[in-house]
């Protein structure tokens, strides 16, 4: 059963927490949270504030899809705000094993998360440290991008060794109805959906979470 990932970046700020009760309503099953520092990517993401508002409308699962720099320093204060899940970008981090360590011993789940320029090779030795691995099908940073067709030669290496190494695939950007589809059938498990699929549309986010479901 695939697991679908609003994107609160691509929600209405002015009216979040409703945003959240009715995403939760809908059957969203994990929200997704980009922090951003201008250094590691060049914008500003969500903050902390913003992270205590969607975890005071919701009891479901929280990520914290960490787009920064030295992200060992900060995983502390995502887990004393509710997150369940952390992704983190290895090559922002000097001692990434270590803070894969750090994020599991908080209670939290560990998500290494890899740009579209990141090959699997280099994170191989964080695998077996891994409940997660995100693909950025995308450059990150902006909302709105183009899917980059490249990396699904990236995700089918990652399908071919989840199992050995019991971790979950995520996608992150440009998602689409039809690549939830078609991801979903060669293994891919989370999609994190943006304005490509969930945002900014006429239907009902319970209607359009559905249509992703079905067949899936």
């Amino acid at each position: 059963m695939i697991k679908l990932c609003p994107s609160m970046m691509c929600a209405n700020f002015a009216h979040l927490q409703t945003e959240v009760e009715e995403l939760d309503h809908a059957g969203a099953d994990i929200f997704h949270m980009d922090i951003m520092d201008g250094q590691f990517v060049p914008n500003f993401g969500m903050g902390l504030q913003d992270y205590e508002l969607v975890r005071q409308k919701t009891n479901k699962p929280i990520d914290a899809h960490l787009m920064i720099m030295n992200p060992g320093k900060y995983v502390e204060k995502f887990a004393d705000l509710g997150a369940n899940l952390i992704y983190f970008h290895p090559e922002a981090d000097l001692q990434p094993a270590r803070t894969a360590g750090k994020i599991h011993d908080l209670g939290c789940k560990v998500g290494v998360a890899l740009n579209p320029g990141t090959a699997v090779t280099s994170v191989s030795e964080l695998l077996h440290l891994a409940d997660y691995v995100l693909v950025m099908t995308v450059n990150p940073g902006f909302a709105g991008q183009a899917y980059l067709p490249y990396v699904d030669e990236k995700i089918k290496q990652l399908v071919a060794l989840k199992e050995k190494y019991h971790f979950e695939i995520t996608v992150d950007g440009a998602i689409s109805p039809t690549r939830v589809h078609d991801l979903a059938a060669i293994g891919v498990d989370n999609f994190v959906l943006g304005t490509s699929a969930l945002f900014g549309k006429q239907e009902s986010y319970q209607t359009l979470l559905a249509n992703l479901r079905e067949g899936n």
